[in-house]
């Protein structure tokens, strides 16, 4: 783990220039969730700036950009639609406290249960919903448009061959820019998005009823908000400790991700987390340390209140063309290759995954059915139970659990000895139901007459045994 020194002060160059690259794209994103919550523009771009500063000092990955996403607003929707915005940042707090509770219970270490073929299905996914939100400034507008997209994308792999000194993806923002401005061509604008604020957010409490009736209706959002965000930011954080191959500290991660949305609430800003894509070409940009997350947040604020008008006119094309580069770069291309080698299992765990992600557009929902479909081919890989007999032994081979012991208490019932010996050498009695199904054996055989006796217990097994029989 890198000093504090480190994390701040190792990389300072690079990461004031990825930290402005990052600054300009999270003005888009921002504006377009403030749109899917139905809030003003201020409220997803406060949200932004003030997360994005306070994750700087207390999260636990260097390098990792969290603000406003599409995620989280996904869930925000209903609640602005029924309740109102005083409620969406009630409930923004409220998620920042649970989230803080869970990163101090060690949340975080349930991520060693997130298997690898879900981590793949995961920025997969991504890839993709990257991939597919740019296709409209492609495709689906002019042809100027186009080109201005492809060229941004061009200048994007083509830089770093000749010049590293300044993140490509900032020399194109500007030089695009440059070229629409003075050569007058009409295309959609981050200024057509949505105006922009004018001020700094300021300190004030949610206009809501402190009662129950009012936790009734924010809680319930409040917790779906705290698991998407938190799923979200630590398979993120994952996903650049891989890339950087440098560690991280997940539960202050999971917490820092908290305290920056109990604040958020009350600065007028709505609930958010990691952005994959944002944290993404922070890194391709060569930000490394917490000084690129603190330079995207404050760099943000300052072209919204500074440099608004300017910043407004940059093209949305060539924004775009800068997140297909991403979405390029987050797509696993090696994932054909281990659909080719790993088992069939575990390439349906990860297609499906990518599915589900891609049909509901939560990450959260895709993570959990991939996780819950691999334990479920884990389960029935582990419970294949053998039962072989020789002389009145019957041997027992594989793990007893809930899962095995239909197969095991089947092989008793057409036997015929009168005395049997039932041997659990190779074998390990894993739960209540392995001692349930014992039991029912022994039982059953007892009374048709039939001597049995148990041996080969190991020592937990035999303690299992003793307990619950």
């Amino acid at each position: 783990m890198y000093s504090l020194k480190q994390q701040w002060f190792g990389n300072v160059c690079a990461d004031l220039l990825a930290g402005i690259v990052v600054g300009l794209a999270l003005i888009p994103e921002a504006l377009a969730f403030a749109f899917i919550v139905g809030v003003d523009p201020r409220v997803a771009l406060y949200a932004s700036f003030t997360i994005a500063v306070i994750t700087s000092f207390v999260g636990g990955r260097p390098g990792l950009i969290s603000a406003a996403t599409g995620a989280m607003a996904l869930v925000l929707v209903s609640l602005m639609a029924d309740h109102g915005l005083q409620y969406v940042l009630a409930a923004t707090i409220l998620t920042g406290i649970i989230q803080l509770i869970l990163g101090g219970l060690g949340v975080a270490n349930l991520m060693r249960f997130i298997p690898n073929s879900v981590m793949l299905g995961f920025v997969n996914a991504l890839g993709i919903m990257i991939f597919m939100s740019q296709v409209g400034y492609w495709f689906g507008s002019t042809t100027t448009a186009f080109l201005f997209a492809m060229i941004t994308l061009i200048l994007v792999y083509a830089i770093p061959r000749f010049f590293t000194a300044i993140p490509a993806p900032l020399i194109a923002i500007v030089v695009m820019t440059a070229i629409a401005l003075f050569s007058g061509v009409k295309m959609q604008t981050i200024g057509d998005l949505g105006t922009m604020p004018n001020s700094l957010p300021t300190f004030f409490f949610p206009d809501i009823p402190l009662n129950f009736e009012t936790l009734k209706i924010i809680l319930p959002y409040s917790l779906a908000l705290s698991i998407v965000g938190l799923l979200e930011s630590l398979l993120t954080s994952q996903v650049l400790d891989d890339m950087t191959d440098t560690p991280s500290n997940k539960n202050r991660e999971a917490r820092g991700q908290g305290i920056a949305n109990a604040i958020t609430g009350f600065f007028g800003g709505m609930a958010g987390c990691a952005l994959i894509g944002q944290s993404i070409i922070n890194i391709k940009s060569g930000g490394r340390g917490r000084l690129s997350t603190l330079t995207a947040g404050v760099f943000l604020m300052f072209l919204i209140i500074v440099l608004g008008d300017l910043v407004t006119k940059i093209p949305m094309p060539v924004l775009a063309g800068v997140m297909i580069m991403v979405s390029m770069t987050t797509f696993n291309w090696g994932s054909f290759k281990f659909m080719k080698q790993a088992p069939r299992t575990e390439s349906l765990v990860m297609l499906t995954t990518v599915v589900i992600i891609l049909y509901t557009h939560n990450l959260a929902i895709g993570v959990v059915v991939g996780v819950i479909l691999s334990a479920l081919f884990f389960v029935a890989k582990i419970s294949r139970v053998t039962v072989t007999s020789r002389e009145g032994e019957y041997k027992i081979k594989g793990p007893l659990f809930f899962a095995s012991t239909t197969k095991f208490i089947q092989s008793f019932e057409k036997m015929t000895e009168k005395d049997i010996i039932i041997n659990f050498e190779d074998s390990q009695l894993w739960d209540e139901s392995a001692v349930g199904a014992i039991f029912k054996v022994v039982q059953k055989l007892e009374g048709k007459g039939v001597k049995v006796k148990i041996v080969g217990l190991n020592s937990s097994s035999e303690q299992l045994y003793e307990k619950l029989l």
